[in-house]
């Protein structure tokens, strides 16, 4: 019985949740963009970092249900908030100097999103192809401290 009642509470819950804010999937206008060093960069990158790293999210039907939906905003957030392609030049720090970087450690694109966008898995030849090609539109940060020592 008191699974039961514990059942229904969780359910209720989840339902009442949806109503809260936090699914405002807003797409701003494209204000800038890099000069990519080549299209397959650029094409790389629009396949596995863009939905974060962009203004031209694809919001999957599953970003509108809380609380994933909070997360999902969340990640995007602050994605663009560090590195927004769709807004080069636009003043602040926009950190295309650590993009190469994360993508060579693995940290970019995280683990946690690989498993929903399969699309974003890159060959090993293609996450070499778009380090290079991110080191050589945004600069390296890592190799240039390697190179002052």
């Amino acid at each position: 019985m008191k699974i039961g009642k514990a059942l229904i509470a969780t359910l209720v819950v989840l339902v009442l949740i949806q109503f809260l804010p936090g699914r405002d999937h807003l797409n701003p206008p494209v204000t800038g963009e890099p000069q990519w060093d080549s299209p397959r960069t650029a094409e790389l990158f629009t396949r596995a970092c863009s939905n974060c790293h962009s203004n031209e999210t694809v919001w999957p039907g599953y970003s509108n249900i809380a609380p994933l939906s909070w997360i999902i905003n969340l990640d995007v957030k602050v994605g663009r908030s560090k590195f927004n392609v769709s807004e080069w030049g636009r003043p602040g720090k926009n950190e295309g100097d650590e993009a190469a970087s994360e993508t060579r450690n693995g940290k970019m694109p995280p683990w946690f999103y690989m498993p929903a966008h399969p699309e974003a898995k890159l060959t090993p030849a293609e996450k070499d192809e778009l380090v290079k090609g991110l080191a050589a539109t945004f600069g390296d940060e890592e190799n240039e401290k390697k190179e002052a020592r």
